[in-house]
């Protein structure tokens, strides 16, 4: 079993002017596909492991043996990282904050803006290369949370599970917008696809091994 590269759901220059597609074909065709590839290699010795979707490997570390731990721990929170932010866009952005959505970010953050302005804060914030995030608690009735993670970490490490996302890597924004990270960032909230956080937000529940999986299926068809 191998883990594949998805598709990107949109032209690689559906984005701009926001994100460019010279940066698209190489997130994605580059880097992304870095990752998968460094990932299935990693595995290829340990067939006990092959049928294990990015997610659980990411979410199991302790479960991997210790000679390619590492490998697992950046090359699978990469392809799932990816996996999420791709779906977390589209052209000219999708739909809005409405509904129970709406409700949870408001008794959060008070605002939708003061969501954006603070998510903006924390990614601008990051040192180094990292995510800033919009993820729930695993309580049905826990705040939204902004947070941040270094390299390839995700939230489902830290017990939460993500809505929203966006990469602070350089690879990310550099040849467009240099060192304005906080531009970069600014710039993204016209390409955000609420539709795809809402989706999330309502299928919020069960354990978060369920949780997991089922994100597994629907946004990495990562083995074959």
């Amino acid at each position: 079993m191998t883990h594949l590269l998805p598709a990107l759901p949109y032209d690689y220059s559906a984005l701009e002017p926001h994100i460019d597609a010279r940066t698209m074909h190489l997130h994605h065709d580059k880097h992304h596909a870095a990752y998968v590839a460094k990932l299935n290699a990693a595995l290829a010795p340990h067939t006990e492991l092959r049928g294990r979707t990015a997610s659980w490997l990411l979410l199991n570390l302790t479960k991997i043996p210790d000679d390619i731990r590492a490998a697992v721990h950046h090359n699978a929170g990469g392809h799932v990282n990816h996996s999420l932010f791709w779906q977390a866009m589209a052209p000219g952005g999708r739909g809005a904050p409405t509904g129970s959505l709406a409700a949870a970010i408001d008794r959060s953050f008070g605002s939708l803006g003061n969501l954006k302005a603070k998510f903006v804060a924390a990614g601008t914030a990051v040192f180094g290369s990292g995510w800033v995030w919009l993820a729930k608690g695993t309580r049905d009735d826990a705040p939204l949370e902004v947070l941040t993670t270094s390299g390839h970490d995700n939230p489902g490490m830290k017990g939460r599970f993500p809505l929203l996302l966006n990469d602070v890597w350089e690879h990310a924004y550099y040849l467009k917008y240099e060192d304005r990270r906080a531009d970069y960032l600014q710039s993204s909230w016209s390409v955000v696809n609420w539709e795809e956080v809402t989706r999330r937000f309502e299928r919020f529940g069960g354990t978060a091994e369920e949780r997991w999986e089922n994100e597994g299926g629907h946004l990495l068809s990562s083995t074959t």
